[in-house]
């Protein structure tokens, strides 16, 4: 077993005085956690492979080094399953590259969080929902691998509500914010492919972004008409976008996207 350098608190082995003691230090997002115990940290290290004092990137706004061991920790505690680690690494590492700014993201009064998109083989193995509710409840790897990138944020960088997370009303997109692309219902190649990945390789892909916003179009049926509407929809002055400028990140139905594309459009085209 690895030398653990984090700290230990001996508890009563007691679930409730465990719950007690994390919400009372705030170590927790208000739900209830996984007891983050010796065996159980051990057996997530394993599932990575790495020197468990290797710093994958350092978070802000306390820079706090977010260790193999404190990311273990965390993950653990989300109730991630030791084959959803390597994933939270990635992660972790995407979102902690100096061009994500994240220093930005925790701190400014925007409800924004980063939103981890897997692709490749690996979603199927990890059972990620790209489908029908994917960014909803129910499946325990897209909730508990978002649920983990939080608890860092929180408990490795310092990102608190009010503290250094200054987002003025929050977001249900801050306890998690996880999803697979539907890459078999998807008309064009798939995200990963088109930032230069293979199309059999697994990887993490990261977006700061508000939670999910509805377009509704139930009139549109060609890709012109879905598109007017679609614009319309992203170019509401109200948004951060119409000031600052940004990048929307646009996910389609298969529906539409299969019309959009039906109709000859590309990528490029939409963009």
């Amino acid at each position: 077993m690895a030398q653990l350098v984090s700290q230990h608190i001996e508890v009563a082995d007691d679930f409730d005085a465990v719950q007690r003691l994390y919400l009372e230090r705030g170590w927790t997002d208000g739900l209830p956690i996984v007891p983050p115990t010796p065996g159980r940290i051990e057996s997530m290290m394993q599932a990575a492979g790495l020197d468990p004092q290797h710093v994958v990137a350092e978070i802000p706004p306390n820079y706090g080094a977010a260790t193999v061991e404190k990311l273990a920790v965390n993950a653990v505690m989300a109730g991630c399953l030791p084959e959803y680690f390597p994933v939270l690494i990635a992660a972790v590492e995407a979102i902690g590259d100096p061009a994500f700014n994240l220093y930005a993201i925790q701190a400014t009064t925007h409800p924004c969080a980063p939103l981890i998109i897997v692709n490749g083989p690996i979603r199927q193995s990890l059972d990620l929902n790209g489908s029908s509710g994917a960014y909803g409840p129910a499946w325990r790897a897209n909730a508990t691998i978002g649920r983990s990138v939080r608890l860092v944020l929180l408990n490795v960088g310092g990102g608190y509500p009010g503290v250094g997370d200054m987002s003025t009303q929050g977001a249900p997109s801050k306890f998690s914010y996880c999803v697979a692309e539907n890459e078999e219902e998807n008309p064009w190649q798939p995200l990963h492919v088109d930032r230069g990945f293979q199309p059999g390789q697994s990887t993490v892909t990261v977006f700061a972004g508000e939670p999910p916003h509805n377009i509704n179009d139930h009139s549109g049926r060609s890709a012109e008409a879905i598109l007017t509407i679609i614009a319309g929809a992203m170019a509401v002055t109200g948004a951060n976008n119409a000031y600052t400028g940004g990048e929307t990140l646009l996910a389609l139905g298969p529906e539409h996207a299969a019309t959009i594309a039906g109709d000859g459009f590309t990528k490029k085209d939409i963009v």
